[in-house]
C-alpha cells in the first residue's frame, strides 16, 4: 500500500500517469472515493500515459463507459448511475474486463459482483478544499 497526499488536480493527474507507467493489458483499476474526490482528474493523468492528451475524458455519467484509443485501449467506467449489476451485463461490462485494454472504474461497489478477483484498488479522501489523499492499496 502507497499512499500519496494531492494538493491539486495537477499534482493527482502527475500521480495517475506515474501509476499508468505500471499497469497492463487486461489490468481492472476500481477507483473508490465520494463525488468530488478526484477519480475523473485521475483518469485524466493516467490516459496521458497513453499518449492521450486527457482534454478527452469525462465523466461518463450517464454513457457509463467511455473508449479512449491510446496505445493501448482504455476504459472508463462510471457506474454511480447504476441501480441493478444487470444494467452493466447489458452493455457488455464483462466482456471490457477480460479485453485487450485497460479498464478504470469509477464507483465499482456498484458492480462488484461481476468484477475479476485480481482488480487493483485506489481510494481517493478528501482532507481539503483541494487537498486528497490518495491510497494505492494493490501493487501493480
Amino acid at each position: 500500500m502507497v499512499k500519496y497526499t494531492s494538493k491539486s488536480e495537477k499534482e493527482t493527474m502527475a500521480i495517475a500517469r506515474e501509476f499508468a507507467k505500471k499497469v497492463k493489458e487486461g489490468d481492472v483499476i476500481c477507483l473508490y472515493g465520494n463525488l468530488g474526490a478526484g477519480k475523473t482528474c485521475f483518469v485524466r493523468g493516467f490516459v496521458k500515459n497513453f499518449g492521450l492528451s486527457g482534454n478527452e475524458v469525462s465523466s461518463p455519467t450517464f454513457t457509463i463507459i467511455n473508449e479512449y484509443e491510446g496505445f493501448i485501449p482504455i476504459y472508463h467506467f462510471d457506474c454511480y448511475r447504476l441501480e441493478h449489476v444487470q444494467e452493466a451485463l447489458e452493455i457488455g461490462a464483462e466482456e471490457y474486463f477480460s479485453g485487450d485494454g485497460v479498464c478504470i472504474v469509477e464507483w465499482p461497489e456498484k458492480i462488484s459482483d461481476i468484477l475479476p478477483p485480481d482488480i487493483k484498488t485506489i481510494s481517493f479522501e478528501t482532507t481539503g478544499k483541494n487537498e486528497r489523499i490518495i491510497t494505492i492499496h494493490t501493487e501493480v
